[in-house]
C-alpha cells in the first residue's frame, strides 16, 4: 500500500492519499483544502480514486470534498452523525476567514466495524465520537497503522469544546477503540506528527 500524507489548508490538516500498488485503486482521507495539490499527488501516483473518506465533518477536513468528488467521481463516506456539517462548510469557513465549498451529500455512511477495501488493501472503521458525534478512525491491520482524525494526537487528544463535543465520550472512545490495538500500531492524526499506540498509553497526559 502506498501511504502519502499532504498537509493542507491554513489549519495544517493531514490529508492521506492511499493506494493499492497492485491495482492502482486509491482512497483520499480528509481532503480539507488545496484540492489541486491533492489531485496532483494522485496523478503522480497514477491512482484511480474510488473513495473519499472524512474522519469527521469539521470544515478543515472536508473543504475540498466537492472538487475531489467532481473531478474523480469517487463515492463520499462519512459517519451519519456528522452529515449536518457538510452543508455548512462555506458558512463556517467564512467565520474563520477561510474559504471552502459546501460538501456534496455522502454516498454511504461509515459505521463502527465496517470493513472497506480498495484493490487488495483493507481498513476497518472505528467509530470514536467525542470530538464530534460522528468522528471515526481508520485501522489498517495488515499495515499496523491507524488514521485517528481529530480523536487522538501525539501526546494529546481532540478538543471537545465545540458543538457536539464531549470529553468523557472522547476519552471513552480512545480507551475502548484505540488503546486495545497492538502497541506497535503507528498513529497518524489529523494534525501534527505521528506516534504509536504504545507511546500514547505511556505518555499521553490525557489518558493517565
Amino acid at each position: 500500500m502506498t501511504f502519502d500524507i499532504i498537509v493542507v489548508g491554513h489549519l495544517g490538516v493531514n490529508c492521506f492519499v492511499l493506494g493499492c500498488e497492485q491495482t492502482g485503486i486509491g482512497v483520499v482521507v480528509d481532503p480539507g483544502a488545496d484540492g489541486d495539490e491533492i489531485l496532483a499527488l494522485v496523478a503522480k501516483r497514477g491512482l484511480t480514486i474510488k473513495t473519499i473518506i472524512n474522519t469527521h465533518g469539521h470544515v478543515d477536513h472536508i473543504g475540498a470534498n466537492k472538487l475531489l468528488k467532481d473531478t474523480t467521481g469517487a463515492e463520499l463516506l462519512i459517519h451519519d452523525g456528522d452529515t449536518p456539517y457538510l452543508g455548512r462548510a462555506a458558512e463556517v469557513a467564512t467565520m474563520y476567514g477561510l474559504r471552502a465549498d459546501n460538501s456534496p451529500a455522502p454516498d454511504r455512511f461509515l459505521t463502527d466495524g465496517l470493513e472497506l477495501t480498495f484493490g487488495n488493501c483493507r481498513m476497518t472503521v472505528l467509530h470514536t465520537p467525542g470530538h464530534t458525534p460522528g468522528g471515526c478512525c481508520l485501522y489498517f491491520p495488515e499495515e499496523g497503522k491507524v488514521i485517528t482524525g481529530d480523536t487522538l494526537f501525539a501526546e494529546s487528544v481532540g478538543r471537545t469544546d465545540l458543538p457536539g463535543g464531549s470529553s468523557e465520550t472522547l476519552i471513552a472512545s480512545i480507551r475502548t477503540k484505540l488503546l486495545p490495538l497492538p502497541e506497535a500500531t503507528i498513529v497518524y492524526p489529523g494534525h501534527g506528527q505521528e506516534s504509536s499506540i504504545g507511546h500514547e498509553k505511556r505518555h499521553n497526559p490525557y489518558l493517565g
